[in-house]
C-alpha cells in the first residue's frame, strides 16, 4: 500500500492544502443540496475549524470524508433548528381571556384611581413608596439612597399606604 506523503493535518502546509482542495467543492455541496439560507460559508469554515481542533485524531486519508459529515450534520441541525423556531413562531398566544369585560373595565378604572392617588401623595412619601413596593428595595437601602434613616423611611412608607388605602376603599 501507498504511503502517504502527508501524515499529519496538524501541519499547517498540510491543513492551507486541504483547505484550497476542498473548501469550494465542500461549500457547493452544501449549497446544493441545503441551498443559501443556512450559509453554507459558515458551515464550511466551522468544519475546518473543528479539523484543525481534531487534527491529531484525523489521518490525512480521511480529512476529506470527515469534513464532508461534518458539513452535512451541522447544515441538518441548521435545518432542525430552523423546523424548530418556525414551529414556535406558528403556536399564537391565545387571543382571548376568561375575563369578563365589566372585569376588565372596573381593573383599568381601578388603576386610573391608583395612579391619582399615587400622584397625589408628596414627593418623599411616593418615591420611598415606589421604592420600596415596585423596585423591591429594602428600607436600609431607601434610607441609604436618600440620606434620612430607616425610621423616616419606614414612616413614610406606611404614611403613604394609610393615604392610600383611604383615598382607594378596594385596598
Amino acid at each position: 500500500m501507498k504511503k502517504e506523503l502527508f501524515d499529519s493535518v496538524c501541519e499547517e502546509k498540510v491543513y492551507e492544502r486541504l483547505y484550497q482542495q476542498h473548501a469550494r467543492d465542500l461549500h457547493d455541496f452544501c449549497y446544493y443540496k441545503f441551498g443559501d439560507s443556512i450559509n453554507p460559508e459558515d458551515k464550511v469554515h466551522e468544519a475546518f475549524m473543528k479539523l484543525w481542533e481534531k487534527c491529531k485524531e484525523v489521518p490525512f486519508a480521511k480529512a476529506k470524508s470527515f469534513l464532508f459529515t461534518l458539513v452535512n450534520n451541522a447544515s441538518l441541525n441548521s435545518i432542525k433548528h430552523q423546523k424548530v423556531v418556525l414551529k414556535h413562531q406558528a403556536v399564537k398566544p391565545k387571543g382571548y381571556t376568561n375575563e369578563t369585560p365589566e372585569f376588565v373595565m372596573e381593573e383599568q378604572q381601578f388603576m386610573q384611581r391608583f395612579e391619582r392617588a399615587l400622584n397625589n401623595l408628596p414627593e418623599g412619601q411616593r418615591i420611598a413608596f415606589m421604592l420600596n413596593r415596585v423596585e423591591g428595595k429594602k428600607h436600609q437601602e431607601i434610607a441609604d439612597m436618600l440620606g434620612i434613616s430607616r425610621k423616616a423611611v419606614e414612616k413614610r412608607i406606611y404614611t403613604a399606604l394609610d393615604k392610600l388605602r383611604q383615598e382607594i376603599k378596594e385596598l
